[in-house]
């Protein structure tokens, strides 16, 4: 890792509709400090199948199957974070953890989304896991 990326990865990126981007690594420094709940919006399915996070809140996003909204996100968020406690959210690629961490944000829950999701951007072959991702940096997971 280079000085500007390592530098980079220590602090958050400035974003819109929400308090920022963080690296997998500074995402799971803030929950190693108590500073912040780790939130997994992935599906059911996808933890299942493809690993977890241990002691990762599951707040999905959108459901399995039909990737239909959880009408039950904006609660089990308010339940999942504690009043004051920063956010840090993770998905498959960091995507659907934007959209996540808007809503959050509009929830009154100061929320970050983080950079490379779980498994990280597919590749060349269309798979994912060697492009970066919270398994690729060796953070802890389960399957």
């Amino acid at each position: 890792m280079t000085t500007d990326s390592a530098s980079s990865a220590a602090t958050p990126s400035p974003a819109e509709g929400y308090a920022g981007d963080v690296s997998p690594q500074l995402a799971w420094q803030w929950v190693q400090a108590g500073e912040a709940v780790l939130i997994d919006v992935r599906t059911d399915a996808e933890r299942a199948w493809v690993g977890y996070v241990p002691g990762a809140a599951a707040v999905a996003w959108k459901q399995w199957p039909g990737m239909v909204q959880n009408p039950d996100f904006d609660a089990q968020l308010r339940a999942a974070v504690p009043a004051g406690m920063k956010a840090v959210l993770l998905c498959r690629s960091g995507v659907r953890s934007v959209a996540a961490a808007r809503r959050a944000t509009e929830l009154g829950i100061t929320a970050y989304n983080i950079l490379e999701g779980f498994e990280g951007d597919a590749d060349g072959l269309a798979q994912r896991g060697r492009l970066g991702g919270w398994r690729f940096h060796g953070l802890p997971w389960r399957q």
